[in-house]
This record gives C-alpha cells, sequence and structure tokens, in this order.
C-alpha cells in the first residue's frame, strides 16, 4: 500500500486497544492492521502551512508558517501556558475562538504516561488530550468554567507533581506503579478553598492501552528534515508517534510535510 501527500496528525479512536490512522490530505488510513509490517516514509521536499497553505522552508507550532503562528489565537502564548489568558484585557486574538475553545468548561486532571502528572484540557477533547500524551490512566480532578481558571489552578500544583511527561520514558513504556485515586485524595487536600466547589467526585480511572508489539531499548528520534527516507518495521503507536523497530517518528511535528508512505509485508 502507498499513499502521498501532506501529513496531519494521527487520529485515533478511544477503543481497546487504542484505533490509530493516518492522515494523508483528507484520506484516513487505517494504522493498527499494518502493526508488524514494514512501514517507509519519504519526504517530497515539501511543507505547506496547514492553515493557509503556503509552501514554506520551515514550519512553527506543528504545521504553521510563521503569519500564522503570529496572528492564529491557536499559535497564541496562552495556549501553553494557559494562566496568561488575557481574554478579559481585551487583546485576544480572536473573540470567537475564545468563546468556542477558552471560555468553555475545563478539566483539571491526573494522567499517567510515564510518571504522574498535572494537565488540563477542554472538557470536549479529554479523550484525545490524554491519547496523545501516551497516557495509560487519567482521572479528573476539577471542572473549571474557562481555560484561565484551570491553567491558574495547573499552575498551583505543579508545587506539588510536574505538569510534563516524560516522552522517552512514555515511548520505552517505563511507567510509574502509581494510585492515582490515593494522589488525587492527596492532591485535593491542598487545593485552595476557591477551588474547591469545583472538584468532582469521579471514582472510575480512565484506562488507555496502545498496540505495542515490543518494547525499545534506546529511543532515536527521526526529523525527515534530516534524514529524508525513513524505513523500519512498525512495531507500535502511542501517542503521536509511529514506533519503528529502529526509532520513533513524531507525527504531530510533521504535519504539513508532503510525504510518500508505503507500507510493506515484512520479509
Amino acid at each position: 500500500m502507498k499513499f502521498s501527500g501532506q501529513l496531519r496528525e494521527l487520529f485515533h479512536e478511544y477503543k481497546e486497544p487504542i484505533q490509530y490512522y493516518l492522515q494523508i490530505n483528507d484520506d484516513h488510513i487505517p494504522l493498527n492492521q499494518h502493526i508488524g509490517k514494514v512501514m517507509k516514509l519519504r519526504f517530497l521536499e515539501e511543507i505547506n502551512c496547514i492553515h493557509c497553505g503556503r509552501k514554506v522552508k520551515k514550519t512553527y507550532n506543528n504545521g504553521s508558517c510563521y503569519p500564522c503562528f503570529i496572528k492564529l489565537p491557536q499559535n497564541d502564548l496562552c495556549i501553553v501556558k494557559p494562566n496568561l489568558c488575557h481574554y478579559d484585557q481585551g487583546t485576544c486574538r480572536d473573540e470567537s475562538f475564545a468563546k468556542s475553545q477558552c471560555l468553555i468548561p475545563h478539566y483539571v486532571y491526573l494522567a499517567l504516561s510515564s510518571d504522574v502528572k498535572v494537565g488540563i484540557t477542554r472538557k470536549p477533547n479529554a479523550y484525545k488530550r490524554w491519547i496523545d500524551q501516551g497516557a495509560v490512566q487519567s482521572i479528573p480532578i476539577a471542572e473549571v468554567p474557562t481555560r484561565k481558571m484551570a491553567g491558574d489552578l495547573e499552575l498551583f500544583l505543579t508545587n506539588h507533581l510536574p505538569d510534563k511527561t516524560n516522552w522517552r520514558k512514555m515511548l520505552k513504556c517505563d511507567i510509574a506503579e502509581a494510585d492515582l485515586l490515593s494522589i488525587r485524595e492527596e492532591i485535593k487536600a491542598v487545593i485552595p478553598e476557591e477551588y474547591q466547589k469545583y472538584l468532582i467526585e469521579v471514582d472510575q480511572i480512565n484506562e488507555f492501552t496502545y498496540s505495542v508489539l515490543e518494547s525499545l531499548e534506546k529511543i532515536k528520534s527521526f526529523s525527515l528534515d534530516k534524514t529524508p527516507a525513513i524505513e523500519g518495521k512498525l512495531i507500535g503507536i502511542k501517542g503521536q508517534y509511529i514506533l519503528l523497530d529502529n526509532g520513533v517518528f513524531n507525527m504531530k511535528k510533521h504535519t504539513g510535510y508532503k510525504v510518500e508512505v508505503e507500507l510493506v509485508d515484512s520479509e
């Protein structure tokens, strides 16, 4: 099987195990059934902005050209650091975006992907967020009405827990043993009074399993800018990463790249 076109981030469905799809242009190609086959990726020496289509030499923030990077609301600093939301100052890049993406309910949550971390996500986007991080477990702590509030609470909780995933440990399936329910109760005890009314009682932990044939002992990360032709046995998919037997490929980082992808039976 051979496909060519512009890469997008991996699409996935919350099933047992997680079902992944390669997005090329508007096509969704199921990937799980090809685990165990050889995957070949070849960069066709063309990159286009995923927003405006402009041909570029490099992208910013996973697929944007520089003009889109500095003007689109989804590329504002407050998306990465939500506690810096400046909507109430009247300087938001796009009010309609804020109303649909930021001024809506958000979860503050615990997730286990390498170690336990704290994070935030839009409530409707929760499962996508957890899968993109390669989480094997997650549980919400609080549901707050805006992204700014979620960011403020997350920032406070980083005094007690990290807010980053160790992506190398996540891909190596090197995951700490942890009791999310117990940790959640410990965290609830230190949450400031003004957030106590937003705490939610959910006793069921979300579980996620990924199709991974074997664990990688060492993590070598491929970049199409440095290695325009990549080939290896597809041994798994986790987060936004393709796992080959000779390295890993971050699909989200390469959105906008024009490629040829071939999946063939291994010998």
